[in-house]
């Protein structure tokens, strides 16, 4: 057994070049094989969070998007150590996890995390100080009451810019 284990770590080793010190020892091949690995564990890692973990919901769903690319590019490229990469991932996507699941029964650490929505638009009247303050253009708010075919702010009873920065919008009742 001992032997296998060794012959393994040796296999490994060459394969994925974990011994090596600096990125410019990794060849071509071994960053291939790197990416493939990143790859599969990243998948796994997506499988066993919740559905809306890399959705990009928020800006707190967002942020753990670049951080966890940012920490698998470095794995795959070799500046950073390659099983370190994982675990840091791995912690992160735990910690959204954890934040997550506290955050969904308290509003308080919900609306800190993720932020609020904000109501632009209320039976037919434009908040014009809420769609300042959300750094919408009339231009911005006419073509996002297009892309859910609306002609004019007057046929919504409700437009709220959500935490995400969709718009949603519900219709008047004709």
């Amino acid at each position: 057994m001992q032997i296998d284990g060794l012959w393994f770590a040796i296999t490994l080793d060459a394969v994925l070049g974990l011994s090596a010190d600096k990125a410019q020892e990794l060849s071509v091949l071994q960053v291939c094989a790197r990416a493939v690995v990143v790859f599969a564990v990243l998948i796994f890692y997506v499988r066993i969070a919740k559905k809306r973990f890399l959705s990009s919901a928020t800006a707190f769903d967002a942020i753990l998007v670049i951080i966890i690319g940012s920490l698998a590019s470095r794995a795959i490229s070799g500046t950073a150590p390659f099983i370190a990469s994982f675990a840091g991932t791995l912690t992160l996507i735990l910690a959204h996890w954890l934040l997550s699941y506290i955050s969904r029964d308290s509003p308080r650490l919900g609306t800190l995390i993720k932020g609020y929505s904000t109501k632009i638009i209320e039976r037919g009247r434009v908040d014009e100080a809420a769609r300042r303050q959300a750094h919408m253009s009339n231009d911005d708010l006419a073509e996002d009451l297009r892309a859910h075919g609306i002609e004019s702010p007057a046929d919504v009873k409700e437009a709220r810019l959500e935490r995400s920065g969709n718009l949603s919008v519900i219709k008047k009742d004709v």
